[in-house]
């Protein structure tokens, strides 16, 4: 059984899940997700698979936010598995705009369904990319996690934008598209709808976050012709990325969504990734200044990494 407990320290819940240690690793002969395991229905396009090691579940006890010194709470919600394609071996840069659309459609659906569910505060969407980030299976997948909490980012994050708006009466992140549309040096694809570009504070090499040019604040609220588009900009994407050094390289995708219940005007949807692949040879740990203080060090300048993705290819869509 998982649990929440406090950390009074930093004034946020951690997640303990002990069974997940029992997690295969790397599996070589065969693959719970592909058809003919058992596991997964023998023909799908794309799957929704409940995750059997999972830190959230709809068994666990309810959470109840009661901080103390040694609090402990109860960590109801899901963890899914979200399988991209039948093919094994087929890489997210690989797969069609087509397919990427029905990736998104799936997505936009199982937010639905769980921001409806009371016990959810907040839907976390996001693909861990190569062995090096710590995969545990090769299959093309993500995951979405459904929290009980809002965690401590995306809080912080929320009270920056929330601030913000009280204050100049904007959307933070619409501000911040306008600068970097009016700079350029730091824009990678841009299509009628949204914008790819290395932001300013990028705390990842090559780090690359895309946004929506219409105000909104989660999938749930795009148009079917934007969640099409994005499936476009979000393969494009993957292909630069692949495509820089000749091989798929490490990273992490975050769909960052507004918290599944209250008035948060003041989000807007985006999509970032973090790749950790600093050099064709070299790869960005977070080491001992960064985990000990989280203060990152970029080893790679935003607007000479947006110059390098913008010149590979694709160059547009």
């Amino acid at each position: 059984m998982s649990e929440l407990r406090w950390h009074p320290l930093l004034r946020e819940w951690v997640s303990v899940a002990a069974a997940r240690q029992n997690r295969p690793q790397m599996p070589k002969d065969w693959c719970p997700f592909c058809p003919g395991s058992g596991n997964v229905p023998d023909d799908y396009e794309t799957y929704l698979y409940p995750n059997d090691f999972t830190a959230f579940s709809p068994e666990h006890p309810p959470f109840v936010d009661r901080p103390g010194l040694f609090a402990t709470t109860g960590a109801r919600g899901a963890c899914d598995v979200v399988l991209y394609h039948p093919n094994h071996t087929l890489t997210p840069a690989s797969l069609t705009p087509e397919h990427w659309a029905k990736v998104v459609e799936l997505w936009r659906s199982r937010t639905a369904q769980l921001f409806a569910n009371p016990d959810i505060a907040y839907v976390q969407i996001f693909e861990n990319a190569g062995e090096a980030i710590g995969v545990t299976m090769p299959h093309p997948h993500g995951q979405i996690y459904a929290l009980p909490m809002i965690p401590p980012l995306a809080q912080r994050e929320l009270e920056s934008a929330r601030m913000h708006w009280e204050r100049e009466g904007e959307c933070l992140y619409c501000r911040l598209l306008r600068e970097e549309l009016k700079a350029g040096v730091r824009i990678v694809l841009e299509t009628e709808r949204f914008v790819a570009f290395v932001p300013f504070h990028a705390k990842w090499p090559g780090e690359i976050q895309i946004y929506p040019r219409r105000h909104s604040q989660s999938l749930v609220d795009l148009t079917t012709e934007e969640r099409e588009e994005l499936a476009r900009v979000i393969k494009a994407i993957r292909m630069k990325y692949d495509n820089l050094w000749e091989f798929s390289i490490p990273l992490m995708m975050m769909v960052r969504q507004r918290p599944a219940n209250g008035d948060y005007l003041y989000f807007h949807f985006h999509v970032e990734f973090f790749p950790i692949q600093r050099s064709r040879e070299k790869i960005k740990y977070l080491a001992g200044i960064e985990s000990g203080t989280g203060m990152f060090l970029n080893d790679t300048r935003p607007e000479d990494k947006a110059a390098e993705l913008r010149q590979t290819a694709p160059e547009s869509i």
